[in-house]
């Protein structure tokens, strides 16, 4: 679909392995803001790519974060489509019910481009729905209803966060300047964490077959909270735990048809609560965009959640904040990768 757009495919992208962080079987994917620090991940060849101006923008998928963490630490504006938007066929699969395609870029007006020419059925991945991408840059976003998790933003900042949270109580000043009605929320209470347990168990399915045959020794990371043994983990949780979190994870998802009910969109500190578990378990859009630069230089975001297949008006509100703030507009400088000759 982007070919017939007319884009040109000029590179395949690291990626940590099995989807997981940055580092795969041929080293490690770096941030351009700091070249001695990883890009996160798992889409971390496209968040650094885009970051360090190799290319216009790039594909990223996520299950549990993999475009949001990324286009977080590297800079980058990404959008996580609601759960069905786009196509997977063709890609590996790792949670049959939480893998989402979404563009890693520079700006809203590229992602919103990117993602206009991905979105809808192919015919050969049956959870797409046809729904329309409704896209208006010229919005009033000063008549949508847009929510902000006050007890998130309240917070005192953990041991090492000061500056991040600093932006992102500057983040709500901004909003509030441009117009907008900012109404407190709180995200449904419910055993979030227990209930990722799904996608453990998803992706001891579909890597079955590598925990079985021992192939999984071969991965590079074999720390405790890795893929090899997060899969031998997997073999073994209950069916009845398995269908518990399925049942809490409906009742999240009713909750979150109450909350957006009464709002259009919110607005939520990156990695604040459970919000991103959350989200992706329910499999809500999310826009992700930095939001300032700490002081040795590394970027940090904030984040724009929509109702399901509504990305359009939190691309609106998002680009509106990018409008207000030049944080999109700065490059990473160029820096002499430790080892290598090379500028990275």
């Amino acid at each position: 679909r982007l070919d017939a757009a007319g884009a040109v495919l000029v590179a395949k992208l690291s990626l940590g392995a099995l989807a997981m962080g940055d580092v795969w079987f041929g080293g490690k994917t770096r941030n351009p803001w700091d070249p001695k620090e990883g890009s996160s991940g798992s889409s971390a060849g496209p968040a650094a790519a885009v970051a360090a101006g190799l290319v216009g923008f790039a594909v990223g998928t996520e299950t549990l974060g993999s475009i949001v963490s990324p286009s977080t630490r590297c800079g980058c504006t990404g959008l996580r489509p609601t759960f069905g938007r786009v196509s997977r066929y063709g890609a590996m699969a790792l949670a049959w019910s939480m893998d989402k395609i979404g563009p890693i870029c520079r700006d809203i007006d590229d992602c919103a481009a990117v993602f206009n020419a991905i979105y809808g059925p192919d015919g050969r991945d049956g959870t797409v729905v046809k729904a329309p991408f409704d896209w208006n840059p010229n919005l009033d976003i000063r008549t949508l209803r847009i929510g902000y998790t006050k007890s998130l933003f309240d917070k005192a900042p953990d041991k090492g966060e000061e500056e991040w949270h600093a932006f992102d109580l500057a983040t709500v000043e901004t909003l509030r300047k441009l117009g907008l009605n900012l109404v407190p929320i709180e995200l449904p209470d419910r055993p979030v964490d227990a209930m990722s347990l799904l996608l453990t168990c998803e992706a001891a399915a579909a890597f079955d077959d590598l925990t079985r045959s021992g192939r999984v020794d071969e991965l590079t990371d074999q720390g405790p909270d890795a893929w090899p043994n997060i899969f031998r983990q997997g073999e073994l949780i209950p069916a009845v735990e398995y269908i518990q979190a399925n049942r809490a994870r409906v009742l999240a998802m009713e909750d979150m048809r109450k909350l957006f009910s009464d709002i259009d969109l919110y607005v939520a500190p990156t990695f604040g609560g459970h919000n991103l578990t959350l989200t992706n378990l329910t499999g809500h859009p999310a826009v992700v965009v930095p939001n300032g630069f700490r002081k040795n230089g590394t970027p940090t975001s904030i984040t724009f959640t929509g109702d399901l297949f509504r990305e359009g008006k939190a691309l609106a509100v998002a680009r509106a904040y990018q409008e207000a703030t030049d944080f999109n507009l700065r490059q990473p400088p160029l820096m002499a990768v430790e080892g290598s000759s090379r500028a990275g």
